[in-house]
C-alpha cells in the first residue's frame, strides 16, 4: 500500500490486495481465537445472539452468557415462549439492555414471519428488530456463508491504517470507508466469507486502538500508516462516556437490582440501591418507557412479566 494514500478514497492496488488477503487468511488459520459461535453446527440463531451480544461489548464478557442463553434458549420459539423481562434478566451485566428486548422481540417476528427460522436474505434481516447494516451483513456471512461486506470497528481500524495511512477511522462510519471495505473484499466467494472474520479478529488481536502489534502484523511491510512514520490521529476529537454518578449508572444498578430479585422490588430497597431520589424516580421512569421495567401497585416494581402479543405475518 501506498504510504501517501491518506485520503478517505484511497483505492487499494489489486497487486498489493491480492498479498494482503493471502497473508491475513494464513494468519487467521493459525491464530483465530476458538469462540464458541465460530464452531461448526452453530445454528444461525446462535450467530445472531452472537452478534447483538458482541455489539459494543467485549467477548470475553459476551461468552459466558452466550452459552447460557443458547443452552436455555436454543431456538427463536424458546424465547419468544417467555416474557421479555426473562431476556431482561439473562443479558446480566453485558451492558446496554434494550439489546435483550429487541433479541427478544425479533424472536418473536422470526416465528411469526419465517417459521422460526433466521432468515438468510440481508433484507429480511434487516427488518428484524435490533438488527442494523452490520449485523444483517454478520449474520448472512458467518451463518449462511454470503459473501457480504462486513465492516466493525476493528474492520474500519484495519482498512484505515492499512490503505489510508491513518491512525484511527472517523468517529463514525462514512460512505467513503463502506466502498473501500467493498473494493478490499476478495473476489472468490470463499474466501470474502473467512477474509471478513479474519480482518475483524487482525483488528481486535494485533491492530488494536491503542496498542497494536505492529510486529506481529502479517501485512505491517504494506501498512500506509507504517511507511508514513505512524502519524497520529488527527479527526475529530474521541471523547469517552463518563460512567461514575451519571443516569446510565443509575439505570444499571436499578436494573441490576430487579434481576437479582425473583419478584417485585419495593421502593424502600430501590432507594438503598441508589439514594439520589430524583435521579433514581427519573432512572425508574425511563427504564419504564424503554419496556425494561414494570411499575406496580405500592411503588413496587419488576421486570416484564407479560408476554408480548403474537406478531403476525404481515399480509
Amino acid at each position: 500500500m501506498r504510504a501517501d494514500a491518506r485520503s478517505a478514497g484511497a483505492r487499494p492496488r489489486a497487486g498489493d490486495l491480492r498479498t494482503v488477503h493471502e497473508r491475513v487468511l494464513d494468519w487467521y488459520a493459525d491464530a483465530a481465537r476458538p469462540l464458541p459461535w465460530r464452531a461448526p453446527g452453530t445454528t444461525p440463531w446462535g450467530v445472531l445472539v452472537s452478534e447483538v451480544m458482541a455489539q459494543q461489548t467485549p467477548v470475553a464478557r459476551v461468552e459466558p452468557v452466550w452459552r447460557t442463553w443458547l443452552e436455555r434458549w436454543p431456538t427463536p420459539a424458546a424465547l419468544a415462549a417467555e416474557p421479555s423481562g426473562e431476556a431482561v434478566r439473562a443479558w446480566g451485566r453485558l451492558g446496554y439492555p434494550r439489546r435483550a428486548l429487541r433479541l427478544h422481540e425479533a424472536a418473536g417476528v422470526i416465528l411469526a414471519r419465517h417459521d422460526g427460522t433466521v432468515p438468510s436474505d440481508v433484507e429480511a434481516l434487516l427488518a428484524l428488530p435490533g438488527v442494523g447494516e452490520y449485523t444483517a451483513a454478520a449474520v448472512a456471512c458467518f451463518a449462511f456463508g454470503h459473501p457480504t461486506t462486513v465492516v466493525d470497528t476493528n474492520v474500519r481500524r484495519v482498512l484505515a491504517r492499512l490503505v489510508t495511512g491513518r491512525a484511527l477511522p472517523p468517529p463514525h462510519p462514512t460512505a467513503a470507508e463502506r466502498a473501500l471495505a467493498e473494493q478490499a473484499r476478495p473476489t472468490l466467494t470463499a474466501d470474502a466469507v473467512v477474509w471478513n472474520v479474519a480482518a475483524m479478529e487482525l483488528g481486535a488481536l494485533v491492530c488494536t486502538a491503542r496498542a497494536p502489534r505492529c510486529e506481529q502484523c502479517p501485512v505491517a511491510e504494506l501498512c500506509a500508516w507504517r511507511r508514513a512514520g505512524y502519524p497520529a490521529y488527527d479527526g475529530p476529537p474521541r471523547r469517552g462516556q463518563p460512567w461514575e454518578g451519571t443516569d446510565r449508572q443509575c439505570r444499571g444498578v436499578l436494573l441490576q437490582t430487579l434481576r437479582d430479585s425473583p419478584g417485585p422490588v419495593d421502593s424502600a430497597t430501590l432507594a438503598a440501591a441508589w439514594p439520589d431520589e430524583p435521579q433514581r424516580m427519573r432512572c425508574l421512569d425511563a427504564l419504564v418507557a424503554d419496556g425494561l421495567a414494570e411499575p406496580l401497585d405500592g411503588g413496587r416494581v419488576r421486570l416484564p412479566a407479560e408476554l408480548p402479543e403474537p406478531r403476525h405475518p404481515a399480509s
